[in-house]
């Protein structure tokens, strides 16, 4: 075999190896992203089968499209914090330390991406920026807080499962949920 001929095939193996990663990286990120997105859409549907159910609204409609859509993007930022190592602190502490942190630091975020959201696309249809800024509750210091710390709330499970997937790993922690022959 000549040598030019053994050079492109090495190229092309090497070529081959470095997509393949690239697809396994990219599957591995869209299983994730998944996850990360079933959590969200099942707490925002039940927030908006509660408020179906207060003001007697009709929840199959509007609310759970919005659902879907806040979930996805509340996904996507949480996706993208986590992949820049937002929140990490305290990883050789007890567990309770990173979660509560992350469970802080992530609402936080993503109120403040809400809003920042809310307010580019209420400019993008022609409101004024007082217009824009969205009202969480009636708008309040007060509802704010509670949104702030019903979402607190909301994320220390999520980031429990995370932080002790973190510890024991993924198989093992799968398997003391739903079960294998060889958990540990």
């Amino acid at each position: 075999m000549p040598v030019a001929s053994y050079r492109e095939e090495e190229k092309s193996g090497m070529a081959n190896e470095k997509l393949d990663r690239v697809k396994a990286k990219a599957v591995e990120e869209a299983k994730r992203l998944f996850r990360i997105f079933l959590y969200f859409w099942a707490l925002l549907t039940l927030f908006s089968l509660h408020k179906a159910f207060v003001f007697n609204e009709d929840f199959f409609t509007y609310q759970q499209a919005v659902a879907l859509i806040n979930a996805f993007a509340m996904s996507k930022v949480t996706l993208v914090a986590q992949s820049l190592h937002y929140g990490e602190r305290f990883h050789n502490k007890p567990l309770i330390y990173p979660v509560l942190f992350k469970a802080v630091a992530f609402s936080l975020l993503l109120l403040v991406f809400h809003v920042i959201e809310e307010t580019l696309i209420g400019k993008w249809h022609g409101k004024t920026l007082a217009e824009s800024v969205p009202t969480l509750g009636d708008g309040s210091l007060q509802a704010l807080l509670m949104v702030e710390i019903i979402l607190f709330v909301a994320l220390i499970p999520f980031f429990a499962f995370l932080e002790m997937e973190r510890v024991v790993g993924a198989e093992a922690l799968n398997g003391l949920f739903f079960g294998s022959k060889n958990p540990r």
